[in-house]
């Protein structure tokens, strides 16, 4: 079984502004490496952080450093008529797709009033999938999956806030009957990344344990992704991994497979070459 982590952040300068990351200036593709082998961890997907403007750079260095071990969902800047034309060119095997975080205005705003109509007629055009953190938008996010079927829409951490939040449990998963409803659009998947740091309770997170189950029972096992991000979570990686494999009674042995790394890999489109072990 391939375990891929479907969001990690590397980083070169700066410290993280989401105060729920590790505080430290880098954390390295080598740090990653060390860590994922420790786990059992056979690759990971970097997201580049905003918090270093090299972060993209540092990631393609990355993926030539360690082949199979890294790909990448990156970002074209929502404010620049560029990036449109740069969708065309933009996936590679490497370069899996694109991700942006949509809570904070102007951005929140544009998903809702059209102004974002351009990146998902491109993106579906061009076969781009795209990522998000957008859970103030879930009900809108209906109208576009709906109005662009053959766009591969991602939902990040559960549908929730991730590191943008300070609730826990219940009080951090308001928003999962919104999410819920998404599962009736084919092209809408979601990462169950950073599950443990939603939770107040000790591992495995019991609480947690039932949010996963709901959003399994909905989207299914192949749309449906393991992940951490693992420089906010405040558990170690092999934890991570365990909470799903050995502690998730709700996912069979079948559907693990697809859960922890082959349904990831399929949706974005990630031939990783050396897949798989069983």
């Amino acid at each position: 079984m391939q375990i891929v982590d479907a969001q990690i952040h590397i980083w070169g300068t700066g410290l993280p502004n989401n105060k729920a990351h590790i505080q430290q200036t880098s954390f390295t593709a080598e740090q990653a490496i060390f860590l994922m082998d420790e786990a059992g961890v056979d690759a990971a997907i970097i997201h580049p952080p905003s918090w270093d403007p090299g972060s993209h750079q540092l990631a393609l260095a990355a993926v030539n450093d360690f082949p199979h071990r890294f790909a990448i969902m990156g970002t074209l800047p929502l404010e620049q008529a560029i990036s449109e034309r740069k969708i065309p060119h933009w996936k590679t095997n490497a370069v899996l797709g694109l991700r942006y975080t949509l809570l904070e205005e102007p951005h929140r705003s544009w998903v809702a009033d059209g102004s974002l109509d351009w990146l998902w007629k491109k993106a579906e055009e061009e076969q781009v999938p795209i990522s998000m953190l957008a859970t103030d938008s879930l009900i809108i996010l209906q109208r576009i999956a709906e109005r662009y079927p053959e766009l591969k829409l991602t939902i990040d951490h559960l549908g929730g806030r991730g590191g943008n939040t300070n609730l826990k449990d219940d009080a951090a998963m308001g928003h999962i009957p919104d999410l819920l409803k998404l599962a009736k659009f084919p092209n809408v998947a979601v990462k169950a990344t950073g599950a443990p740091g939603y939770s107040g309770e000790p591992y495995p997170y019991p609480t947690m344990q039932n949010y996963l189950e709901q959003i399994y029972d909905a989207f299914g096992p192949h749309r449906t992704f393991w992940g951490t991000d693992i420089t906010k979570m405040p558990c170690s990686w092999k934890k991570c991994i365990t909470m799903f494999t050995e502690e998730a009674r709700w996912l069979n042995t079948n559907d693990r497979k697809l859960v922890m790394g082959d349904a990831i890999c399929r949706w974005w489109g990630w031939n990783r070459g050396d897949i798989s072990k069983t």
